[in-house]
C-alpha cells in the first residue's frame, strides 16, 4: 500500500518524509507496551486496548433522575489465536444479564492466526466498567491478563476517510490526534490492519506501514492526512506508531461525504417540482430504498439523485458496485431508545445489525435520548440523534430549564442544547464520525404539545438555523431535515430559504467540516445572562470558527424564540498550534466572503465584529482558500439556478 501525504512530498517505503501535522480531542487508551501481557505459552497477546468513556450532558433537564452510572466502552486490540471466556470471572452473557454490560461483540470472536488480529468490544453500563477501575481478562490462548480502564492522554480523536475523486473506495485518511501528556510523542508510522474479505470481517492482518517522522509537542493535538491506495469498505485497525508504543482505533472504513437528507420525502419522489425543490434545497439523501417509478427509472433518478438512507435489504441487491456510491447509510431500527413504548435493548440492536458487518454498507442508528445513549454507543458505524428544540416531542424536560430570568416554558428548551448533545455523541462516539436530524417545517405537531400559547407549529427561520448551527459547530458530518415531506414544506415555505442558505454553507465548508475535528469550545457572558457560545473546528488548513447566538428571549406574546438586532461583539477563539499565524482571517456565508476586523493573540485570533444570530469565520495560512469557497459558492448557486421552483405546480401535486 502506498501513501502520500497531501502536498507534494512523497512518502513511500523506502523513504521518510514530512506530513503535514495539525491539533484536536478524544478519548483512547495509550498502550505503553505489551511486557505486562507475555506469560508462560500463550498463544495471543493484547497488544493494543482503546477506552472510550461515557459522559453526560450536566446542562439537560428531565422529568425523572437518571442513572449517574458511568462506563466505558473498552476495545481489546489481541495478536494471535485466543477466544474470549471471562471476564473478572463472568461470561459476557453473565455481565449482560446483570446489567453491568450494555452490550458487546465477543459472540462473534474467532481465533486469529499467529500473525494477524482480532478486536474484542464490550461496552459497559455500571461504573464498575467506567474509568478508575480495572478487569481481569481470562481466556483461552491468553494469560489472565489485567486491564486498566483509563482514558490516555495519547490517543486517536478522529478517523475520517475520504476520496479524493469522488470513488466510492476512499485514497485518503485523516487522522487527528491527542498527546496531553507532560512527555513529547514522536510518531514513527501509520498501519492499517484489513480482513482478508469481508466475511472475515473479524480477521485483521497487518498492512505495510508508512513510516513517518514527525514530533508531537506535549499537551498538544494534531492531524496528519494521507494519500492512500484505493481502501476496501470493511472494518479495520488502525494503527499509529510512536516510539514508546502504538496507538490504536477499530472502526468500519466508509467513504465520508458531507450529506444533507430529508425525511419522508418518498411519496412524491415521480414527481419532477418536488425533486426540483428538494434539489434547490441541496438535499441529495432521503430516508428511501426502492421507489418504484423514482430509484428504477435511470432518466429521472440521474438527474436528481437521492441517496438511500434505509433498511437496505437484501445485501445482494445493494451491496453492489453500482449501487455504493449512491447509498447514505443502513438505518431501519427507527429509534431503538424508546422500541414503541419498550426500549431496545442494545445487545438486540446489534444482533440485528450484525448481518451487515460482512457487507460494505455502513449503518446508522437513531439516538433519542441523552440520558442512555451512551448505552448504545459504537453499536452502528455512523451513529446519528434525533432532539428538536421548539413544539415537538422531547426526552428532556422543557418546564425544568430556568434559562429565561426565572421564566419556565413548556413549548420551547434552550436552542444551545444542540449542541451540548452533538458535543456528547461526538465524544462517547469517537473516533467515528456522527450526524443529526435537525428540526425543519413538520406539519403534524400538535394538540398537548402546545400548552403555553404557541400558535405557530414549527421553528421561526431564526428558531430552525440557530438549531442547525449549534450541530454544525460540534462537527457533524452530515445533516437530516426533519420533514420535507411536500405537505409540510408547503404550509411552512418561510422555512425553505434558510434551509437552502444552509445547504449553500454546507456546500461551501464541505472540505473543512469532512477533514476537521472539534479543537475548542467556550460559552461567553454578559452580566451572568449567555451572550455568545465560540467553537473551533480545525481542519489541515483552515480553522471554522463558529460564533452563535445565545442571547435570544422567549418572547412572551407570540411565544417563539427572538434574536435582537445586530450587537458589537468582540470574539477571542482559540487556534490550534498548526494554524496559531494565520495570513487571512475572514466572514463567510451564503453570499460570500466579508472582511473582518481581527488581530492575531497568543493562542489564537481576536474578532471584532457586529453580528447576531450566528457568524462564521475562516481562520488560514493559504491565501487561495477564498477563492476555493467561492468556487464552490458558485457552483451551488448554479445548483439552485437550474433547478427554480415552482410554487404553484407544487400546489397541484397536493391536489
Amino acid at each position: 500500500m502506498d501513501f502520500s501525504n497531501d502536498g507534494e512530498m512523497k512518502m513511500g517505503f523506502s523513504s521518510i518524509g514530512r506530513s503535514i501535522l495539525l491539533w484536536t480531542l478524544s478519548y483512547s487508551v495509550f498502550f505503553w507496551g505489551n511486557d505486562e501481557f507475555a506469560s508462560g505459552q500463550a498463544t495471543a497477546t493484547i497488544v493494543g486496548v482503546n477506552v472510550i468513556p461515557h459522559q453526560v450532558e450536566e446542562t439537560m433537564r428531565f422529568r425523572r433522575p437518571r442513572d449517574e452510572s458511568l462506563a466505558a466502552r473498552v476495545q481489546l486490540f489481541v495478536q494471535g489465536t485466543a477466544l474470549p471466556e471471562r471476564f473478572n470471572g463472568k461470561t459476557p452473557e453473565e455481565l449482560l444479564v446483570s446489567g453491568e454490560w450494555a452490550w458487546h461483540d465477543l459472540q462473534t470472536a474467532v481465533p486469529a492466526p499467529a500473525d494477524a488480529m482480532t478486536v474484542w468490544t464490550f461496552n459497559g453500563k455500571s461504573s464498575r466498567w467506567g474509568v478508575g477501575q480495572s478487569f481481569v481478562v481470562s481466556s483461552e490462548g491468553l494469560a489472565d491478563t489485567t486491564i486498566p480502564i483509563e482514558r490516555s492522554p495519547c490517543r486517536i480523536l478522529s478517523v475520517t476517510f475520504l476520496s479524493s475523486d469522488g470513488h466510492f473506495q476512499p485514497d485518503t485518511l485523516c487522522l487527528h490526534l491527542a498527546n496531553d501528556a507532560a512527555q513529547n510523542l514522536q510518531l514513527t508510522g501509520v498501519r492499517l490492519w484489513l480482513p482478508e474479505s469481508g466475511a472475515t470481517w473479524q480477521i485483521l492482518r497487518p498492512q505495510s506501514p508508512l513510516p513517518i517522522e514527525i514530533g508531537l509537542a506535549a499537551h498538544s493535538r494534531g492531524v496528519v492526512k494521507l494519500k492512500t491506495e484505493r481502501l476496501p469498505l470493511t472494518y479495520a485497525a488502525v494503527e499509529v506508531q510512536t516510539t514508546t508504543g502504538s496507538l490504536w482505533a477499530h472502526l468500519r472504513i466508509k467513504r465520508e461525504t458531507f450529506d444533507i437528507s430529508g425525511g419522508w420525502v418518498n411519496d412524491k419522489l415521480t414527481r419532477e417540482p418536488y425533486l426540483t425543490l428538494l434539489k434547490h434545497l441541496h438535499i441529495n439523501t432521503g430516508q428511501i430504498d426502492h421507489v418504484g417509478g423514482y430509484t428504477d427509472n435511470p432518466e429521472l433518478y440521474d438527474r436528481y439523485p437521492i441517496k438511500l438512507f434505509n433498511r437496505l435489504w437484501p445485501l445482494e441487491t445493494w451491496d453492489t458496485d453500482e449501487w455504493l456510491p449512491k447509498i447514505h447509510a443502513v438505518e431501519f431500527i427507527g429509534e431503538p431508545q424508546f422500541g414503541g413504548g419498550k426500549p431496545m435493548a442494545p445487545q438486540e440492536v446489534f444482533d440485528q445489525l450484525l448481518p451487515y458487518r460482512i457487507s460494505r454498507l455502513p449503518t446508522s442508528v437513531t439516538l433519542s435520548d441523552e440520558r442512555t445513549w451512551r448505552w448504545y454507543a459504537g453499536l452502528s458505524d455512523y451513529p446519528h440523534y434525533d432532539a428538536y428544540r421548539v413544539v415537538a416531542p422531547a426526552a428532556d424536560a422543557w418546564g425544568a430549564y430556568d434559562r429565561w430570568e426565572g421564566r419556565r416554558i413548556t413549548w420551547g428548551a434552550p436552542l444551545e442544547t444542540i449542541g451540548d448533545m452533538s458535543r456528547n455523541l461526538r465524544e462517547i462516539s469517537r473516533p467515528a464520525p456522527v450526524a443529526y436530524w435537525s428540526q425543519g417545517p413538520h406539519d403534524g405537531w400538535g394538540g398537548g404539545l402546545f400548552r403555553g400559547g404557541r400558535k405557530r407549529r414549527s421553528p421561526t427561520p431564526d428558531e430552525l438555523r440557530s438549531q442547525a448551527m449549534h450541530a454544525l459547530a460540534a462537527r457533524i458530518t452530515s445533516l437530516y431535515w426533519f420533514n420535507l415531506s411536500l405537505k409540510s414544506l408547503l404550509k411552512f415555505p418561510d422555512t425553505w430559504e434558510p434551509m437552502q442558505r444552509i445547504g449553500r454553507e454546507i456546500r461551501m465548508l464541505e472540505p473543512f467540516y469532512l477533514e476537521g475535528d472539534a479543537y475548542d469550545f467556550q460559552r461567553v457572558s454578559r452580566e451572568g445572562q449567555p451572550d455568545w457560545e465560540l467553537s473551533t473546528l480545525a481542519a489541515p488548513n483552515a480553522a471554522v470558527l463558529f460564533a452563535i447566538d445565545t442571547a435570544y428571549t422567549a418572547d412572551e406574546l407570540e411565544n417563539v424564540f427572538k434574536f435582537g438586532p445586530p450587537r458589537a461583539a468582540e470574539f477571542s477563539f482559540r487556534l490550534p498550534p498548526w494554524l496559531l499565524t494565520p495570513q487571512d482571517v475572514f466572514r463567510v456565508d451564503a453570499d460570500g466572503s466579508h472582511e473582518v476586523q481581527w488581530q492575531p493573540t497568543p493562542d489564537g485570533v481576536r474578532i471584532n465584529d457586529q453580528q447576531q444570530l450566528d457568524a462564521i469565520y475562516i481562520a488560514t495560512s493559504h491565501p487561495s482558500l477564498r477563492d476555493e469557497i467561492e468556487q464552490r459558492r458558485q457552483a451551488a448557486l448554479a445548483v439552485e439556478a437550474a433547478n427554480p421552483v415552482d410554487q404553484e405546480a407544487l400546489r397541484q401535486l397536493m391536489k
